[in-house]
């Protein structure tokens, strides 16, 4: 009888024990990305940090993209020369973490394709999820300017190439199959939510396209931020996608901060130039910068470095 209580015992603290490894794993996957929301309508959230390349390095700058959760492009953005096949060790790289949150009513998802971002704004919370994302290739683009909504989700996708597919990949000597199954080989990843015409938001099989314009159109996120959503994010959620190079705050503090993307490019000419694409002001940007407290100097510099993180550009 005291041995058969003892396994017992010994039973629920081990199944005690997993569960409290599996809330400790989850709660770390998810940790860095999901913020409170500012106070008093400000709208700047996270902070930027720097880390050094260890010495003997052999890995590639996605790594290290991957390890921080953060695109490939925006590290890029914000370090620009930082080799990305071999970045040289000692080489102090600045994670993009700090970002102004999207003009706009927090509510439901919205994906900004110039940023390659994805902000989740869950119901009834004062939280938001941001993950990095990969978008649709030139001549393949990601919808801008559209307000959808998550159909359905599905744990376990399939994917059938269409027939453009199909012949894209036949020119490249690889030959697709007509469908394919559920699982870890399956290019949509394990989870996947559904949106209008033929679009989804899922993950990948890859280990890089995060933070690039990889995909035919749909949004391509890494695998524990795909699980995050899918978990989290109810059907009939509204998605909205905008396309803002630019984006701008007023901080209560009086201070005004700019953060400048590079533009998405609509053509292969201009997407393989060395030559930037003019960026495109509107109206209520160019009021915002307009202002006697603005140090044009600093403006002029956001939009030439284009590093994709907020400057104050109030002057001392």
């Amino acid at each position: 009888m005291h041995r058969s209580r003892l396994r017992y015992l010994l039973k629920k603290i081990a199944i005690y024990f997993r569960i409290l490894i599996f809330i400790i794993l989850n709660f770390k996957t998810v940790y860095s990305e999901v913020y409170q929301l500012p106070k008093n309508g400000n709208r700047i959230i996270g902070k930027n940090f720097v880390i050094t390349i260890p010495k003997n390095n052999t890995l590639s700058l996605e790594y290290f993209a991957q390890k921080f959760n953060v695109g490939l492009t925006n590290i890029l953005e914000a370090n620009p020369g930082v080799d990305v096949y071999l970045p040289q060790s000692g080489t102090q790289v600045i994670i993009p973490k700090q970002i102004i949150l999207p003009d706009m009513p927090y509510s439901g998802i919205i994906i900004n394709t110039a940023e390659m971002r994805l902000f989740y704004f869950p119901k009834n919370s004062n939280l938001v999820a941001i993950f990095p994302i990969g978008i649709g290739q030139v001549g393949k683009e990601t919808p801008h300017n559209w307000t959808t909504a998550v159909k359905r989700k599905k744990y376990g996708p399939t994917w059938t190439p269409t027939q453009s597919i199909r012949q894209e990949y036949l020119e490249k000597g690889k030959i697709l199959l007509k469908t394919y199954p559920p699982g870890k080989d399956n290019p949509m990843g394990l989870y996947a939510l559904y949106l209008e015409d033929l679009y989804a938001i899922h993950g990948t099989n890859a280990n890089f396209g995060i933070g690039l314009r990889v995909t035919h159109g749909c949004i391509r996120l890494r695998n524990a931020d795909i699980k995050y959503l899918f978990n989290h994010v109810p059907v009939g959620t509204t998605v909205k996608f905008i396309n803002e190079p630019i984006k701008i705050s007023l901080e209560k503090d009086g201070n005004k901060y700019i953060e400048v993307h590079f533009p998405l490019s609509n053509n292969l000419e201009t997407f393989k130039s060395i030559y930037h694409k003019p960026i495109v002001i509107s109206n209520k940007i160019y009021n915002f910068i307009h202002d006697l407290k603005v140090n044009k100097f600093v403006v002029a510099q956001a939009f030439q470095e284009r590093k994709g993180l907020p400057v104050n550009i109030i002057k001392n």
